[in-house]
């Protein structure tokens, strides 16, 4: 894990506070600091890091540096040290708030964690409602109340967390193409319906994380077992990560529209309003299934979405699983539509974990 430290070197007070935290991070992560503008932009572009970690937010270049790494794909930490206290805000002019006000809110709302160094300044904080991962860890500089290694470990279990996010942002090709593979195993129950997997290895802890985030975990672990893969021990149930404010973990259908009571058309039907409500890839495994089973009636199926205004959003959705889960183009009830829309769809099952 790389992790780009931003600071304002003019501030001696900051500058301590990182000294402190980066010695006490290299045994953890490869740190790297950048004290002005200049160094900031060079880093950014020339390391890659994981993590930009930004402390303090009263200067321009500390927002445009958390601006920049955000469109570079970079996540964003960032720690206070107490620059939007209520006192401090007061103090500055009014002509210099409001030509920065904007771009603070935006710079700290996308921030993937903040952290605040007391439990004063994290209550004024989230009055702001302005970002609410918000973590406390008190300044080893200025307190006896923690030390340097334990405000490192702490630190450090942020950036782990920032890392579990979202991890299907992260993921290579062979990744997302190994989960299909497993996914088709799983609905499937048998390894014939996979026709070939990836020759590389995928990044097992980034895939069995997202499938524990979309609550699919079952699915893939028994995949896993299905088409005899070989995976890290990994208890996914208790590692931590970061959400949209609107997250809820994925419930099955039944939770959600109720159960199966016997006619299969007018289920799927049921299932493809959900979809179309909100997109999960928990229900279109649902899905897939049922459009495996032996009593679907294509014709009759296609004229009660036809009915109900759905054939469009079923066409785009068919060609979806063709992609996420590998659904057989035999056992869609309508031809696949990939247009606009389409991609749409696409958008809305990536960022269901997005920041």
């Amino acid at each position: 894990m790389k992790v780009l430290h931003v600071y304002p070197e003019s501030d001696q007070l900051i500058q301590r506070h990182v000294t402190m935290l980066t010695d006490g991070l290299r045994q953890s992560c490869q740190v790297y600091t950048a004290g002005n503008p200049v160094s900031a932009r060079l880093q950014l572009k020339q390391l890659d890091p994981d993590i930009v970690h930004v402390h303090g937010c009263n200067q321009f270049f500390l927002l445009r540096t958390m601006r920049s790494a955000g469109n570079m794909g970079i996540r964003t930490v960032l720690t206070l040290h107490g620059q939007l206290e209520p006192w401090v805000e007061q103090q500055q002019r009014t002509q210099d708030k409001a030509s920065r006000w904007l771009l603070l809110k935006d710079a700290v709302s996308h921030a993937y964690a903040v952290i605040t160094l007391g439990r004063l300044e994290r209550t004024n904080f989230e009055k702001m409602h302005w970002n609410r991962r918000t973590e406390e860890i008190h300044n080893a500089v200025i307190t006896n109340a923690t030390n340097a290694q334990e405000m490192a470990t702490l630190t450090f279990a942020i950036y782990q967390k920032v890392i579990d996010s979202n991890t299907l942002e992260q993921m290579d090709e062979v990744s997302t193409a190994t989960l299909a593979a497993i996914l088709k195993a799983g609905i499937m129950g048998d390894r014939r319906w996979v026709s070939e997997l990836p020759n590389t290895s995928p990044d097992w802890r980034r895939l069995l994380i997202y499938a524990e985030q979309e609550n699919i975990r079952n699915y893939v672990d028994y995949g896993i077992n299905i088409l005899g893969l070989q995976t890290p021990m990994l208890d996914t149930s208790c590692i931590e990560a970061y959400f949209p404010d609107n997250y809820l973990k994925p419930k099955p259908l039944k939770e959600v529209i109720g159960e199966y009571q016997g006619d299969e058309n007018e289920y799927i039907l049921r299932i493809i309003r959900q979809i179309e409500r909100q997109p999960l890839l928990l229900h279109l495994i649902e899905l897939t299934r049922e459009l495996y089973r032996d009593n679907v009636d294509d014709d009759k199926l296609t004229e009660m979405l036809e009915e109900k205004n759905l054939l469009g959003f079923a066409g785009r959705l068919m060609q979806v699983l063709s992609e996420q889960v590998l659904l057989d183009e035999g056992y869609m009830p309508l031809d696949p539509i990939d247009d606009k829309q389409t991609e749409h769809l696409r958008k809305l099952l990536t960022n269901h974990l997005k920041i």
